[in-house]
């Protein structure tokens, strides 16, 4: 067992691939809403000049 190059900490890749399944359901639920109820792009706001 002097091969230490090959041995894999199994718990870090399980909690890499745990992280990856937690993004990829965030980005679906985050589509989900922005399709629900969308937020639009940032509306100008014209400047009347104020009657004195």
């Amino acid at each position: 067992m002097s091969n230490d190059e090959k041995l894999v900490d199994l718990s870090a890749e399980r909690a890499k691939r745990v992280h990856d399944l937690n993004d990829k359901r965030l980005n679906e639920v985050r589509q989900a809403f922005e399709q629900a109820m969308p937020l639009g792009k940032a509306k100008k706001k014209s400047k009347k000049p104020k009657k004195r």
